[in-house]
């Protein structure tokens, strides 16, 4: 009898130990995207260069890439937050459908939108018309104090990797830089954004002016009735002269949000915040806005940056070195040039 329970108690700790091991990971990467921008001393972008002047080192060796020095068209996503903490600046972001399609993409890309809180809502399918990106961002009403950014970039990149395989995919993210609810990780997210050669831009929303312009939650009932609080000798047993004593929300700033927020802004100094995450890893860039003047300026230098870019993709030849790629991309002969492209990507093991 014990030589079979210890027989079995061998079998569930191997069951169990086995069922505890990650799945293993598989994919493999058959062709680099890396979107470059090359600029000069002055910080002036570089549009005049060939293919040949490139050179590419993936973890060290040289790759046959391919230059795109045409305009290719842009396929491009638009994930907008849309909880109850940026009610008072969704107003401003309403304002920008004509943007997307003459800053950013162009006469022959292709602009979608969704917004996010508790929920992902695509407001406009892939459209080249201004008219009906105006209308779906008219759609978007603010909606619960959630906020699943990280769920809004899979579901983008789902979408993005529908579109033709030679038009370039990119995501716009207008959100704040945290994330409230989401099922899918940071993690997840990153090699799907990777994997799809899709490339992160963001134009942040400040945490503190959403904070301090959100609507506040109702307050909750009292459950001491007013007459039942003490008061000095002489004043009447009234409800307002009870809140003058207790100071409730109706009568005194509440400062509590705010201190949060400044804990939260310190904190995000030492961690990484997602949006950081997948602008640096998908070669993108971060913007901030606080006015509507900053977020016109802001989607123009994206724009900019876009109609600026060569495009380098190559097949690498050296598949069979799983984990971290690291990309170098480098102009010939011209060291007064910065040339800068995304870091890396994953590549998984190569398996028999």
């Amino acid at each position: 009898m014990r030589m079979f329970r210890s027989l079995f108690a061998g079998l569930l700790i191997a069951f169990l130990a086995s069922s505890q091991e990650p799945p293993a990971f598989r994919a493999t990467v058959n062709v680099v995207v890396a979107p470059t921008t090359v600029v000069d001393r002055q910080g002036n972008y570089v549009n005049d260069l060939k293919p040949q002047d490139f050179q590419l080192l993936d973890n060290g060796k040289p790759q046959n890439i391919k230059v795109d020095v045409s305009f290719i068209p842009i396929s491009l996503v638009v994930a907008i937050q849309a909880n109850s903490a940026v009610e008072s600046i969704l107003p401003k972001i309403q304002k920008i459908g004509s943007l997307f399609q003459g800053q950013l993409v162009g006469e022959q890309g292709e602009v979608a939108i969704v917004s996010f809180d508790h929920r992902i809502e695509v407001r406009q399918e892939f459209t080249a018309e201004a008219d009906k990106l105006q209308q779906g961002l008219q759609k978007i009403r603010p909606g619960s104090s959630s906020s699943r950014m990280i769920d809004a970039v899979l579901q983008s990149v789902r979408m993005l990797q529908k579109r033709p395989d030679n038009q370039r995919r990119v995501l716009l993210l207008i959100s704040e830089t945290r994330d409230r609810g989401s099922e899918g990780r940071a993690r997840d997210a990153l090699q799907a954004l990777q994997f799809a050669n899709v490339v992160l831009y963001s134009v942040n929303i400040n945490r503190l002016v959403s904070t301090f312009t959100a609507r506040s939650q109702p307050p909750r009932p009292d459950p001491i009735p007013a007459t039942a609080r003490p008061l000095p000798a002489g004043v009447p047993h009234t409800p307002s002269a009870a809140a003058q004593v207790s100071g409730n929300a109706t009568n005194s700033a509440n400062f509590i949000p705010l201190g949060i927020e400044i804990f939260r802004q310190v904190k995000a100094i030492f961690v990484d915040n997602p949006v950081e995450v997948f602008t640096k890893w998908t070669g993108g860039e971060e913007r901030h806005f606080v006015s509507q003047k900053d977020l016109e300026r802001a989607i123009a230098q994206i724009g900019d940056l876009l109609h600026s870019q060569y495009i380098l993709s190559y097949t690498p030849n050296n598949k069979e070195e799983g984990g971290f790629h690291e990309i170098q991309a480098a102009a010939l002969n011209r060291p007064d040039l910065k040339v800068r492209t995304r870091p890396g990507y994953w590549m998984a093991a190569k398996f028999d």
